[in-house]
Order: structure tokens, then sequence, then C-alpha cells
């Protein structure tokens, strides 16, 4: 999932570049979207793991 955010960061990057605002702006959101449902996803992976009791690897 971090690398689908970081594939619209880099096409958000390109388009403002090429000047397409509209669609800089878009893809800028999902990767927000998406970089932020991953760490969601990370912390909970972090609580379930310290809740198990399992030392990290």
């Amino acid at each position: 999932m971090l690398g689908w955010a970081l594939t619209f960061l880099v096409l958000a990057l390109i388009a403002g570049f090429l000047g397409f605002t509209g669609v800089a702006g878009a893809a800028a959101g999902i990767a927000q979207f998406l970089f932020f449902v991953f760490l969601i996803l990370l912390v909970i992976s972090f609580v379930a793991r310290a809740v198990r009791g399992r030392p990290p690897v």
C-alpha cells in the first residue's frame, strides 16, 4: 500500500510540473489518503503484536 501511495505522489509531482493541476491535486489527495491508511494499519499491527506478547523479530 505504501508503494501505491508513493506511485500517486510521483504522478502528482509529474502532473504538477507539466501544468496539469487538476490531475496533480487528485493524485496528491489519493496519495495522502493511502499514506494515512498505511499508517493506521501499521499502528494496528504494532498494537496487535504488543498484545500478543511476542518480541519483534
